[in-house]
């Protein structure tokens, strides 16, 4: 291929330091989600955040997002029949930092409402949107996780929780 650069498609990358690839890929600024589920066979909610979420498709609609494969997590919520994809907003950072974690009742004093489905909508978040699981790839050490939207409605008004350069904010 004439003008291939090293690491272009089809050529393997090298050299590329972890650390430098996520302060490079940190100044693309994302909204910040919460995908939630009623646990199957205890009933109880369950949650992570993410900021890796996209629309994919409007015929079918689809949405995307990446989960870890060490999360503990996601297969319980893989599990469920209807998952929830909160967008979040800037005063719920707390919201964002408990559904992170690992282990514990993450969902201790976070009130919620079911949607349609069940799926747990948070309080205070800009919208939902009830999907079902459709497909998952291994992608490194993540999961892209397809999802297919079964309903989906704004919430409230407000700025969204956005990540950027490593941080938590909002628009200024």
């Amino acid at each position: 291929m004439q003008g291939s650069a090293p690491g272009a498609a089809g050529s393997p990358a090298s050299g590329v330091d972890g650390a430098r690839f996520r302060s490079v890929l940190g100044r693309f600024a994302t909204g910040v989600v919460a995908i939630t589920a009623v646990e199957p066979g205890t009933g109880r909610p369950a949650g992570l955040a993410a900021n890796s979420f996209t629309s994919v498709s409007l015929d079918p609609p689809l949405v995307a997002f990446c989960v870890a494969h060490t999360s503990t997590t996601w297969p319980r919520l893989r599990a469920a029949e209807r998952l929830c994809v909160n967008i979040l907003g800037e005063p719920q950072l707390e919201i964002c930092k408990r559904l992170a974690l690992s282990g514990g009742d993450k969902f201790a004093g976070i009130g919620w409402t079911g949607s349609p489905g069940g799926a747990p909508i948070i309080e205070g978040a800009l919208a939902w949107i009830e999907c079902g699981f459709e497909q998952e790839h291994t992608a490194g050490d993540h999961a892209i996780v397809v999802a297919r939207v079964h309903d989906l409605a704004e919430q409230h008004e407000g700025d969204p929780l956005v990540f950027y350069k490593g941080s938590y904010g909002s628009f200024v």
